[in-house]
């Protein structure tokens, strides 16, 4: 095993701080707009993170132009940890999260598009920051990392190694033989449904910096408002809520099929089977619960500032949709407090914080490919039994898939478990209630947003102690890197030089 090569690492960190401190500057230019008296505060914070990222890349220009797999996951780790910790300036030389820790929790839980918020009044929060709070989720929504590996190959650096860590999902299918040119399309098809989404909610009624702010989140699947009530704000306009509808779906489907569906070969979208069971789950989670909100819902409970009637089918139906989406999207937008909507319909909505939306989307969770190999895998066990000697592959798309793929999902399947059980009991330690805590560690390690207990939709994760945000902020960080990439740095064999 070669020696590691410090100086490509230190500086794509620096190429990282450069396009965050770029991203801020975006930031900059809103509050500048709305003259929300923290435009100095935000440049400052812009110029400090780009100024580190210049002397960090200065001070490594000479280095190999190669990177290995190693490398490839200490780049992709690290990356989301700096940026994330640079990411905290805006909100700490605005005053608007005075407490480090919570500026960390809150820039974590963005670039891990989870969601989840320690904000108690974020109306009241200038809207650079606000802007700037969604534009971390739409950063982090592709992979901070992909958007590197467009930018590499000005540096002469490949960035295969990267995407392979990065890519969401068991797999990374290619839409182009060159790397850089796959990122580049997959950027294309998520700059153009953010614009188009930030359009349409204009025409439905929203305000602009509602819209794109709203769009930002939606497309990255992350969940951040600019609105207390969350998405329950514009209960009175279900125009805006099924807008907002469609874009979590697509969002929460394989972008490959997004492409294929641009260039005209719709016989992509039947042929693949994932795509076809993210339909059947949404409409048969979508059928349940609109039926039960409609018989057995009580309209009192579900109020989040701006009132819904559950009494009327269309509105049933809606509100259904809308959080089996969110929370299998694990965009986490809030319409209702599914919580409080039968115990049944809470049990639901905990199982589906461990569903995921498809690989290779933004969405977060375990992902329905691997949930259908397991379940497919674990019934051929069954047919092993009676015929030992039978060669019984498992098959997906029609083909069959290699027993290592096989093994990286099982192995993934029980260390998402055992992270989960671990994450509670953590959680339990620091003296929250069964409920909160085992609704904490699944909706930080899904990176969903809300969860149940004392951290429901219609309250937010301030109510936890220090640890605990730190602790959150860590399953938020694995999940979103599919647990592998970053728990492999905690392995002593991964730093020994052979």
């Amino acid at each position: 095993m070669s020696k590691l090569n410090f100086k490509i690492i230190t500086h794509i960190m620096g190429l990282l701080l450069l396009c965050n401190g770029g991203f801020m500057l975006i930031a900059t230019i809103v509050s500048f707009i709305y003259k929300d008296g923290v435009t100095m505060q935000i440049m400052l914070a812009a110029l400090s993170t780009m100024f580190v990222g210049i002397i960090l890349m200065f001070l490594t220009r000479e280095h190999q132009k190669s990177i290995n797999k190693r490398e490839g996951y200490i780049v992709v780790t690290f990356g989301w940890i700096f940026m994330s910790l640079s990411g905290t300036l805006p909100y700490l030389f605005s005053d608007a999260i005075p407490s480090f820790t919570n500026a960390f929790f809150e820039t974590m839980s963005g670039y891990t598009t989870t969601g989840a918020s320690i904000l108690n009044e974020i109306e009241i929060v200038p809207k650079g920051v606000l802007f700037w709070r969604s534009l971390t989720h739409w950063i982090g929504g592709m992979g901070i990392i992909v958007l590197a590996v467009a930018i590499l190959p000005l540096l002469g650096i490949g960035g295969m190694q990267l995407f392979a860590a990065e890519a969401p999902g068991p797999s990374a299918d290619k839409l182009h033989p060159r790397i850089t040119d796959t990122a580049k399309r997959l950027w294309l098809i998520y700059f153009g449904y953010t614009a188009a989404e930030t359009i349409l909610l204009k025409v439905a009624g929203m305000d602009f910096f509602d819209a794109i702010n709203h769009a930002l989140s939606t497309l990255s699947t992350g969940g951040f408002s600019t609105k207390n009530a969350s998405v329950a704000y514009w209960n009175d306009q279900p125009l805006i809520q099924y807008i907002i509808i469609v874009f979590m779906f697509l969002a929460g489907m394989n972008f490959i099929l997004s492409y294929f569906g641009f260039k005209g070969k719709f016989g992509k979208f039947l042929k693949d089977e994932e795509f076809k069971w993210y339909v059947i789950f949404m409409v048969v989670f979508t059928a349940v619960s609109a039926i039960i909100i409609y018989l057995k819902a009580d309209p009192a409970n579900s109020v989040i500032d701006h009132p819904m009637v559950l009494g009327e089918a269309e509105s049933a139906f809606r509100h259904a949709l809308f959080q089996v989406l969110a929370v299998v999207t694990t965009t986490g937008f809030v319409s209702a407090d599914f919580t409080v909507w039968t115990p049944f319909l809470k049990i639901i909505f905990f199982g589906l914080m461990f569903l995921g939306g498809s690989a290779g989307s933004t969405a977060g969770g375990m992902k329905i490919v691997r949930h259908l190999i397991t379940i497919r895998n674990g019934i051929l066990e069954f047919k092993r039994t009676l015929h030992p000697r039978a060669v019984l592959p498992v098959r997906y798309n029609t083909r069959a898939v290699s027993k290592e793929i096989v093994y990286n999902i099982l192995a993934f399947f029980i260390l998402y478990m055992l992270s989960f059980i671990i994450g509670s009991l953590v959680l339990g330690m620091l003296g929250l209630d069964f409920e909160t805590a085992i609704g904490g560690a699944a909706s930080s390690l899904g990176n969903v947003g809300p969860a149940l207990g004392k951290l429901s939709p219609v309250n937010n994760f301030d109510v936890l102690p220090a640890f605990g945000k730190w602790w959150c902020s860590f399953l938020m960080l694995i999940g979103r890197l599919e647990l592998f990439t970053v728990l492999i740095l905690l392995t002593p064999f991964f730093w020994r030089n052979r």
